[in-house]
């Protein structure tokens, strides 16, 4: 293997400074920014936007998604599907008698 080809892999801590959460792993992340950790050391910090901690799947709070909504959304642009209520078409144009009664 060759020599001072690879990046330096060291000691850093991320912090999501939104959940009040930090951890100590090693990466080749590099960072002006030093904190002292729970062991007495010195080691760079790297501050991230969300973690595990925070991140909404991980967390449990995931919002829920409005389906009643889309699905009468999509009833109102394309009707209620085969045999619906009014006979027509998106265009408004009427079907003919084989597809309304379901043999093609």
């Amino acid at each position: 293997m060759q020599q001072d080809k690879h990046p330096d892999y060291h000691s850093v801590v991320f912090r999501d400074r939104a959940a009040g959460y930090a951890f100590l792993t090693r990466s080749t992340a590099v960072s002006d920014r030093t904190i002292e950790w729970d062991d007495g050391q010195t080691y760079p910090v790297v501050d991230v936007e969300i973690s595990s901690k925070s991140h909404p799947f991980y967390t449990g709070t995931a919002r829920t998604v409005d389906t009643e909504g889309r699905v009468a959304r999509f009833e109102k642009r394309y009707g209620t599907g085969a045999g619906g209520q009014d006979g027509t078409d998106q265009d408004g144009a009427g079907r003919d008698e084989a597809d309304q009664s379901g043999t093609n």
